[in-house]
């Protein structure tokens, strides 16, 4: 085939026999099996909406990127939540049963149909009607401050549709405490960028990696979160593109993968990513840190794009003279040759994009890790041009939007901030006072439950038993809350914390059953319109953005009218009015319709011969750089934790073993020199032990950097100290240093 490149393939045995790698085929037609019942809904889900999986964002089984098909296993696996049958709800009248059920045991049972109650000391729920489930909530929401109710959502699924009307139901009932699930994501990405950048999103659209002379992803496992990213790549080879991984784990999947939809890799796999730097967990700004004194040492910045567009670099420049190799090199694990190699790499590219994920963002210092990979990109001029930008990439089709519409505590629709001016503006919008003090965020609720300060708990999806540390803590948290709603569309162990005092569950209808069609915002800023699907429908579930709508209704019945929406078409007309970057998303009516808010890339302008010419969203219209802080920290013989996503979509397992590298749930890497000092042999059972918690595993030896080890989340949650949060923005440290011995 005159397109094929044999350097690039893993193997001559077809589709990977004998190699540890997804089945992809066998993998669909257990999918198809598992959605007989409901074929042709499955198939119109699959070719009509927008995916509710990760943020590449889709319309139909097509993207905006490559011809083709853009399909996954991570959407597929999905599917199954979207055409299950409803539960037999006589099974809620034994909670102790179902408490006893994993998550997924439990998404198993089918779909909540119907509105059900729970009080303290009752053994289950009973079946209720909606004005009955209603009026529970208005009497009890009535009773108390609005200082001491909260919101928060999760990304399974919901729209910006969802997400707008909740945060402005929360307004509407006097409080800011409401947040999203990108509260432990990208919330780091989103304060350094705007910090560095004036830009709190990707600067590039997924275009731009095919062509690019460099693709680096920093903490990403791309082909396990985002597995249509590794089409991507494959057609980035094939122009010449490069690809460097910055990771403690040799990622497999970035190693080689078998792209199903491409002949040629489905046959021989292709080898993804041509360089690997590993580094210690934590370790990656400190060698970025390192990559800049080599590329200053050797006069490989951008000394012009410096000069013209840039301020701060002065600054850096001195500080990281006073910083020593060897400070370096033991924080960031890797030796300056290293440095020294990707240092040349980016020197001798034109053009470099930067793809970084939750390696990056779930520390204390996220914020600073975030900005150090600006940092990096400015020294050599790869923002504000085509086939070069930032790209910290979503995994969930809603977090995008739904910080953008305003479901975050510290910010009101579109980056307005919580203070009395924003409050005055959402005012004069919104026709109703607005709250004027900064939200609780998500930790911060929890925190707030645990010492009796939450009264009244909105929860739209999630688990916090399975995505925050330290989860009995979290356990006693949720029981102490007197009155809980669980909206969702299963049931989920959180909904088993016996309650307080009183709790509901609440029926959520699918975005594919949402009355007018819902969107979505990908990780490019592509605001995409997916059209309500006909099919089955469950019981008596409604819209999510529908049931909190409802409640404040009835809460404040003279203010009715000012937070009502008949259907989304509805929300998506006020959506335009206040985020002005969202013009556009009232005109969006039917599959493959879309809108991309800032254009193709973020800050860059065009002059009058079409020259592409950096332009920042700042006070002076210059990026800034920072200063990299490098601090060591005290090991004493302790091993690094950080933990990894398998088989599972967020918290959400859906396979017991990994079929990138084959690791079990309860399998903790291990680099084989770290073993072999501690004694321990490959498949021996293994105590992990912490500060706050064990967990018990089995050792399996991985490419992983020395002195370094890998968990699955959310199991390994009992290993990791809660109240460990970037300052900046609330973001929790999933690392903990770890001693372990043989079980």
């Amino acid at each position: 085939m005159p397109n094929w490149n044999k350097s690039n393939w893993v193997s001559l045995v077809p589709n990977g026999i004998g190699h540890v790698k997804p089945n992809h085929y066998l993998d669909m037609a257990k999918i198809l099996w598992r959605n007989r019942d409901q074929l042709p809904f499955a198939w119109r889900i699959l070719t009509k909406g927008v995916c509710d999986g990760c943020a590449l964002g889709t319309a139909g089984i097509h993207d905006f990127t490559m011809d083709g098909v853009h399909l996954c296993m991570v959407r597929l696996e999905l599917m199954r939540l979207n055409t299950a049958p409803a539960l037999d709800v006589k099974l809620l009248e034994n909670a102790e049963a179902l408490s006893r059920k994993s998550a997924s045991e439990l998404r198993e049972l089918g779909r909540l149909p119907y509105p059900m109650l729970r009080r303290k000391g009752e053994t289950g729920f009973r079946r209720i009607s909606w004005e009955e489930a209603l009026a529970l909530a208005v009497e009890r929401l009535k009773a108390v401050d609005p200082q001491r109710i909260a919101f928060y959502l999760t990304s399974r699924g919901l729209t910006n549709e969802s997400y707008y009307v909740a945060q402005k139901v929360a307004r509407f009932l006097g409080t800011n405490n409401v947040d999203n699930s990108a509260r432990i994501c990208h919330a780091p990405s989103t304060v350094a960028m705007k910090q560095s950048i004036g830009a709190a999103a990707s600067t590039v659209s997924y275009k731009d990696w095919i062509g690019t002379d460099l693709l680096v992803f920093f903490g990403s496992n791309t082909p396990n979160n985002q597995p249509v990213t590794t089409k991507y790549i494959y057609y980035a080879k094939q122009q010449g593109t490069r690809v460097a991984v910055i990771n403690p784990y040799r990622e497999p999947g970035l190693e080689r993968y078998w792209i199903p939809s491409v002949t040629e890799s489905a046959l021989f796999g292709t080898k993804l990513a041509d360089e690997f730097f590993q580094v210690h967990t934590g370790g990656d700004k400190a060698f970025i840190a390192g990559v800049l004194k080599h590329l200053i040492e050797n006069n490989w910045t951008d000394e012009a794009f410096i000069h013209e567009h840039t301020t701060g670099f002065d600054e850096l420049k001195a500080s990281l003279a006073r910083q020593s190799w060897e400070l370096i090199e033991a924080a960031a694990g890797a030796n300056r040759e290293d440095m020294l190699r990707f240092a040349r790499l980016l020197a001798t590219a034109r053009t470099a994009i930067f793809v970084w994920s939750m390696g990056i963002t779930q520390h204390a210092d996220g914020v600073s890790n975030v900005r150090a990979i600006v940092d990096l990109a400015l020294s050599r001029g790869f923002v504000g041009k085509p086939k070069s930008g930032l790209v910290p990439i979503r995994g969930h089709s809603g977090v995008q939007g739904g910080a953008e519409v305003g479901c975050v505590p510290n910010q009101f629709p579109g980056g307005v901030a919580v203070d009395e001016a924003g409050a005055t503006r959402m005012k004069q919008l919104w026709n109703f006072d607005v709250p004027t003090v900064r939200g609780l965020n998500a930790v911060q609720m929890i925190e707030a439950a645990h010492e009796g300060m939450l009264d009244w708990f909105y929860i739209s999806g999630g688990n916090f038993l399975e995505t925050l540390p330290e989860p009995d803590f979290v356990r006693t948290a949720i029981e102490r809350v007197p009155f809980r709603v669980h909206q969702d569309i299963v049931l989920s162990p959180q909904m088993f914390v016996e309650p307080a005092d009183t709790l509901l569950l609440l029926p959520a209808a699918t975005r594919y059953e949402q009355r007018g069609g819902g969107t979505e915002t990908s990780t490019e800023r592509r605001i995409l319109f997916s059209p309500e699907i006909p099919g089955r429908r469950i019981g008596e579930a409604k819209a999510e953005w529908e049931i909190p709508m409802l409640i404040a209704e009835r809460a404040k019945p003279q203010l009715a009218k000012r937070i009502h929406f008949d259907d989304g078409q509805a929300i998506r007309n006020e959506i335009a009015r206040v985020v002005p970057s969202y013009d556009g998303i009232q005109h969006l009516r039917k599959t493959g319709d879309q809108v991309q808010w800032g254009g193709e890339r973020l800050c860059e302008t065009r002059d009058a011969d079409g020259k592409s010419i950096p332009s920042f969203q700042t006070a002076d219209g210059r990026a800034r750089f920072s200063i990299i802080e490098i601090q060591t920290k005290s090991e004493d013989g302790k091993l690094r934790l950080s933990t990894r996503r398998g088989k599972q979509f967020n918290s959400m397992i859906q396979n017991r073993r990994d079929p990138l590298n084959g690791a079990r749930r309860e399998d903790v890497l291990m680099n084989e020199t770290d073993a072999t000092r501690l004694g321990i042999a490959e498949g021996d059972s293994i105590l992990v032990r912490s500060e706050v918690g064990e967990l018990r595993g089995r050792c399996h030896f991985a490419p992983i950097a020395p002195g370094n080890v890998q968990v699955h989340w959310p199991e390994g949650n009992v290993l990791v100290k809660r109240g460990v949060c970037d300052p900046e923005c609330g973001i929790p440290d999933y690392s903990a240093l770890v001693e372990i011995e043989q079980a």
